[in-house]
């Protein structure tokens, strides 16, 4: 690390080439607290800019890792590679005690997860717990940065005034401003060295000056600067509520396929050749840990009723249901009760390639075919068996003579590579639009489309 003093940048008078240069010469200490598919690589970033980066995780097993080289995060290009180097040399290490990190970080940056209860309230349970351990090592001049996708009014109603309350410090003496973490699995590399344009809101202009000075730095795309905090807040999840929306509306088309007669995906790319037309595309439900979140991060601060987005999540959730009814409607015209099939779910996580099942469509799914009484297997490739929601089974060993059905949630590359001339007669609902065409010779209804 270096070793030269450090300086902090919140309310400092010093210029703004001053700052840059002590930022990227590692003089301002870097915490960043929560190492998961996120912020390992963001701490990794920050680590190439500054040289100069405290990873924070109470996953012990986590720390140990990331302090070996090893990264823990798999399935993104570049990071193993990059994890290593920086161990190597010292500019990025991990430790599980929040507050050792605090004590000596100017800039402190979260992302750890926003969570929702049992009904449906945003949990900040995690943000709270780092918060809480910033606060209890927090400076004057330091700054604090939440990248965690929080509901709108967190930073300027719930972090500040905690950091406040905990450090004892007046509200003037420290910086708190959001930048929306806009970063997929898979490219996170990509996207956090500025595939995007940054956005940052400050709970005060210094904040967002500092915020701005940091993200300038960090990425190579441009910095939009917002009015406060919570604007920055409501650009993330409004990109989220967009998207909720906009493939509501495509699943809904979709479940109406049937009475046009049409195929509603033809249809969709071809008025999306008009340039006001940007329909999304349909299929088995919305997953992950985004998107099915952010509406009701809204919904809990508002009194004002929302029944548009409501219904895009209810329309949205409804797709598992969807798939089930048509899967019944199929097996019925082949004379087999659903309570009597044997039906294989190919792909549990909510998308292609990424082991995450968090609000997966595959789940409810699964639910509904067991509670009807069908006999599921279910195969993904890419989950380990001790973490997954359900048993899997490998592909090989689902009993072929004895199947009646194929649901297909997740469209994972493995699954391109199987020889449906294999297979006796199927009755296969593809919920992506991805079965190749050896399956033509099974019933194969498409979401969307229709007959295959």
């Amino acid at each position: 690390m270096i070793s030269e003093e450090y300086i902090r940048l919140y309310g400092i008078d010093s210029d703004q080439e001053e700052q840059r240069i002590a930022l990227t010469s590692g003089r301002v200490p870097v915490a960043v607290y929560g190492l998961g598919k996120m912020g390992l690589p963001l701490a990794a970033v920050y680590a190439e800019l500054t040289g100069n980066v405290t990873g924070v995780d109470i996953d012990s097993s986590v720390v140990d890792r990331i302090n070996a080289g090893v990264s823990p995060v798999t399935g993104e290009p570049g990071l193993d590679d990059l994890i290593a180097s920086l161990t190597a040399e010292g500019s990025l290490e991990a430790v599980d005690t929040p507050t050792v990190a605090a004590a000596t970080a100017a800039v402190h940056v979260v992302i750890v997860p926003t969570t929702l209860t049992r009904d449906k309230h945003p949990d900040l349970t995690a943000l709270e717990a780092a918060v809480e351990s910033i606060g209890a090592g927090l400076s004057p001049g330091d700054q604090v940065i939440i990248e965690s996708t929080v509901p709108p009014g967190t930073c300027g109603g719930f972090v500040k005034p905690l950091l406040e309350r905990v450090s004892g410090l007046s509200p003037d003496q420290f910086g708190v401003a959001f930048c929306p973490e806009r970063t997929s699995s898979g490219r996170a590399l990509e996207d956090i060295r500025g595939a995007y344009p940054k956005v940052v809101g400050g709970v005060d202009d210094e904040s967002t000056r500092v915020a701005r000075l940091i993200y300038d730095e960090l990425s190579n795309n441009d910095v939009i600067t917002v009015s406060d905090a919570t604007t920055a807040e409501s650009v993330k999840v409004f990109e989220g509520l967009y998207r909720d929306v906009n493939i509501a509306l495509a699943n809904e088309l979709a479940q109406i396929r049937d009475d046009l007669e049409i195929d509603v995906v033809e249809a969709i790319m071809v008025a999306n050749t008009q340039p006001f037309c940007d329909i999304h595309l349909p299929g088995a439900g919305v997953g992950g840990h985004c998107i099915p979140y952010y509406p009701y991060f809204v919904f809990d601060r508002v009194k004002t009723s929302m029944p548009l987005c409501q219904t895009a999540r209810e329309t949205n959730d409804s797709m598992p249901q969807f798939l089930v009814s048509k899967l019944v409607e199929r097996l019925a015209a082949h004379e087999t009760a659903i309570e009597d099939a044997t039906v294989v779910v190919l792909g549990l996580t909510y998308r292609p390639g990424v082991a995450e099942v968090r609000a997966s469509p595959a789940i409810p799914l699964v639910e509904t075919l067991q509670h009807l009484g069908a006999r599921v297997f279910v195969v993904d490739p890419i989950l380990d068996k001790a973490t997954a929601p359900f048993p899997l089974t490998a592909l090989e060993e689902v009993p072929v003579d004895d199947l009646d059905g194929a649901v297909l949630v997740t469209n994972h590359d493995e699954f391109a590579t199987i020889d449906w001339t294999s297979y006796d007669s199927l009755v296969c609902i593809d919920g992506r639009d991805a079965l190749p065409d050896s399956s033509a010779k099974h019933d194969v209804y498409v979401v969307g489309r229709g007959s295959k």
